[in-house]
């Protein structure tokens, strides 16, 4: 199933939540609501309030400065928007050999090009198959994305999804032992090679997605990432599902998870795509048959391949425009 059974029917009504959400703001305050909203992001606090309740009753004052979509939505909507870039280009170099529409990378910030990419020699259909319609997928969620946010929303930052010696996914595969001190993990080699790497992008956004849900304020934010989480729960338990069926590279998922799993913080959490046993583990759940979440800055940590507190690194080489940036101190 694509986005087009989950996010165009929340951007019709886009408009109508867009002149909502600046009636809220005009009333409540939108300069309060901006700080706390942020400092909820970045801690991975939760705010449900949900914008359709009565709207207060504002006393006499002068005429609050206008904050446009300066609130927690607008930073998450943003950052969700970097996360949809960089998978995009992923699977757009690896199924066509080229990346996004320029005029799908256009925004605010400081805009950046992708390094590296190429063309996967897939040689089996299914995958292959799959592989095109996440792609098709990723692409739409960027338009949706941009739609929704409008013109706040950012550009695309600088991308290394390279597999060359400095590249962020050798980096990734060195660190985690995956491959030697001296050797390359070009992701657009072989199948398995992209799986892997797929692997290591989709679980981490399957997260944060999961953490970006709760903070929405906002109806039409909150209903774009519910289906975009679903949408991407998808996708990864279908590379999961692949990768369980080649037992040669199963081993490497766990090396991969457990070295993202030493960027994002004490928690044991992650998992690979195989249990005790040689088990199937699909599903990285809980004893409960729920996954976890990472805040916007734990997601950096892994995707910035640093688990200090940082600015800009790996997958990111100059950091993310918008206003959430730093990933977390672990």
């Amino acid at each position: 199933m694509t986005d087009q059974d989950t996010i165009p029917p929340m951007l019709d009504a886009a408009a109508a939540r867009r002149a909502e959400r600046r009636r809220f703001l005009q009333l409540a305050g939108g300069a309060s609501i901006a700080a706390g909203g942020l400092a909820l992001l970045s801690a991975c606090g939760g705010d449900d309030d949900d914008d359709n309740g009565p709207a207060p009753n504002p006393s006499p004052s002068p005429t609050p400065t206008p904050t446009s979509t300066s609130n927690a939505d607008r930073a998450a909507l943003n950052f969700a928007l970097q996360l949809e870039y960089l998978q995009a280009q992923y699977f757009s170099y690896a199924t066509t050999g080229a990346g996004l529409d320029a005029a799908l990378l256009t925004g605010t910030g400081t805009p950046g090009a992708v390094t590296g990419g190429s063309t996967v020699p897939f040689t089996d259909a299914v995958i292959a198959a799959c592989a095109r319609e996440i792609a098709q997928d990723a692409r739409a969620r960027v338009v949706a994305l941009r739609t929704l946010i409008a013109a706040e929303g950012v550009a695309q930052p600088a991308i290394n999804i390279s597999g060359a010696a400095d590249g962020a996914f050798t980096t990734a595969a060195r660190n985690a032992t995956t491959v030697g001190a001296g050797e390359l993990f070009n992701p657009y080699a072989n199948e398995d090679n992209f799986l892997l790497g797929a692997f290591f992008l989709q679980d981490v956004i399957v997260t944060a997605y999961k953490g970006l849900v709760a903070l929405a304020n906002l109806n039409a934010t909150r209903e774009a990432f519910t289906g975009i989480a679903g949408a991407q729960a998808y996708h990864a338990g279908f590379i999961r599902t692949a990768i369980y069926e080649r037992p040669a590279i199963r081993a490497q998922t766990v090396t991969l998870s457990n070295y993202r799993d030493s960027l994002d913080g004490g928690a044991d959490l992650d998992q690979g795509v195989v249990g005790a046993n040689g088990a199937a583990n699909i599903t990285p759940a809980d004893g409960n048959g729920i996954t976890f979440s990472r805040s916007a800055p734990q997601v950096l940590n892994v995707l910035y391949l640093n688990k200090a507190a940082v600015s800009s690194g790996g997958f990111f080489p100059a950091g993310l425009n918008g206003d959430v940036k730093t990933s977390a101190a672990n």
